[in-house]
């Protein structure tokens, strides 16, 4: 049975919006190989609209290893907006949970979430989600979109992994405690 996999990178105030104007001067190579490493642990993505849309717009010139793995992976995205997808991708377009859990049982390497914030919460409140990955960057930024925010349900976790990189970066692995 494969993981369904949250990804998020993450300011020690919790807000995962726009990172890419908070990260880029903790980027290191410990932490690139860490996400090289992530992605060829999955063999499939699981996007949200948005996620989608900004991804598809950006990596399908990619190169390299981790740009081909990338554009090479299938992707699946649930909407109820998007007519039709490209960049390898299937779109879920009704009953996700039912759609989810059917990509879990499958055979395969770990289904990979990045980003996507509402997608998570929605799995979340499902308990499809089998492992969070919060790469928690040393900075506060004060505004925008929080991964965990006032209405999300009392869940409780346990930490399964920790990774300090010299850039003060530090990856926290937790899954979801299921007494």
């Amino acid at each position: 049975m494969r993981k369904i996999v949250a990804s998020m990178l993450m300011a020690m105030d919790g807000v995962v919006e726009n990172h890419h104007l908070w990260t880029v001067q903790f980027r290191s190579e410990e932490s690139q190989k860490y996400k090289f490493d992530e992605l060829f642990a999955s063999d499939a993505l699981l996007l949200g609209r948005i996620t989608y849309q900004g991804l598809a717009a950006a990596w399908p010139g990619a190169t390299g290893a981790y740009g081909e793995r990338i554009n090479s992976m299938p992707k699946y995205v649930p909407t109820t907006t998007l007519q039709e997808a490209e960049w390898n991708a299937t779109l879920i377009k009704d009953n996700v949970v039912e759609e989810v859990t059917r990509l879990k049982q499958e055979s395969g390497q770990d289904i990979l979430i990045f980003g996507s914030v509402e997608l998570i919460h929605s799995l979340m409140q499902e308990d499809l989600i089998d492992e969070y990955r919060l790469m928690v960057f040393p900075i506060v930024v004060g505004n925008g979109k929080r991964l965990f925010h006032g209405e999300s349900q009392q869940k409780e976790f346990k930490l399964v992994q920790s990774q300090t990189f010299g850039s003060g970066v530090v990856v926290l692995t937790y899954e979801p405690n299921r007494k």
